[in-house]
């Protein structure tokens, strides 16, 4: 795999988390708007498997193409495209900082 491939897959990987994770705060900050106010057992339990269903997504989109990779002998740019993906998702979790002290 070429390395400019690979440079773009982990640019999109890392940007899919940060969209992910971008609808889920917006869920999460309308929530009672949606869904209205809990006030029973399923809300905290509907949150949890919100939980568990992101680490599950974002699992797969930092380590699915990487592990694949990784299984089928392609161990060095595994390793690469891994961490073009870390380094990325530092990058954008820097500019999501600044965009919150900005607007603060």
């Amino acid at each position: 795999m070429k390395n400019s491939k690979i440079f773009i897959f982990s640019l999109v990987n890392a940007l899919g988390v940060f969209v992910y994770v971008m609808l889920v705060a917006w869920i999460m900050v309308n929530g009672e708007k949606i869904f209205g106010k809990m006030q029973n057992f399923w809300g905290p339990v509907t949150f949890l498997l919100l939980f568990v269903f992101s680490a599950l997504v974002c699992g797969l989109l930092v380590f699915g193409r990487p592990v694949y990779l990784f299984l089928n002998n392609f161990k060095k740019e595994a390793v690469k495209m891994l961490l073009y993906t870390v380094v990325f998702l530092c990058v954008v979790t820097v500019v999501a900082l600044i965009i919150n002290i900005i607007l603060k």
